[in-house]
């Protein structure tokens, strides 16, 4: 997803995100292993979701200490 989508959605929604994006980075990881996934781009695609998600949740609460 990118940045301006991402930032769109609530903080619930966006630790609902990070969650699944854990979960698929988990699997993607047991495919690689077993030989059933190819597709490295997917992995990495995922990874930078993840931190972008979490780079979105730190602003906010860094924001929110502000005031």
């Amino acid at each position: 997803m990118s940045p301006q989508e991402l930032r769109a959605l609530t903080d619930g929604e966006l630790t609902t995100k990070l969650d699944e994006s854990y979960e698929e980075l988990m699997n993607l990881r047991f495919n690689m292993s077993i030989g059933q996934q190819r597709d490295v781009n997917r992995l990495t695609s995922v990874k930078r979701d993840i931190a972008r998600i979490k780079t979105i949740l730190r602003e906010r609460q860094l924001a929110a200490e502000m005031n």
